[in-house]
């Protein structure tokens, strides 16, 4: 008799913006959403990081990334880069760029 396989259930994702890229294939991505105060019931925006797993550093800070949960990874990264949905604006150019006297 075929084993019979669970269907995959759907992975929690999430969209937000990178924050920091200073460790060795780790970013750290910052979730933004907007709640109603449970008592008065304004809008208020909430914000969270996640650590997540970036084997080819392609993510750069201020980037708009997808991350998707995954097993444990390290005892913070339970998060893996899925895609870059949209990159930064390059800002500031480089002296070399510029014809200026440094």
């Amino acid at each position: 008799m075929a084993e019979q396989q669970a269907p995959q259930g759907h992975k929690n994702e999430k969209v937000g913006q990178v924050v920091s890229t200073r460790m060795q294939k780790t970013i750290v991505v910052e979730v933004s959403r907007r709640v109603p105060h449970p008592l008065y019931k304004r809008i208020i925006g909430k914000r969270k990081k996640f650590y997540a797993h970036d084997e080819e550093g392609t993510a750069k800070t201020g980037d708009v990334v997808r991350i998707v949960e995954c097993r444990p990874l390290s005892k913070l990264k339970r998060w893996r880069l899925t895609e870059v949905v949209r990159r930064a604006a390059q800002v500031g150019a480089q002296p070399a760029e510029l014809d200026v006297k440094v």
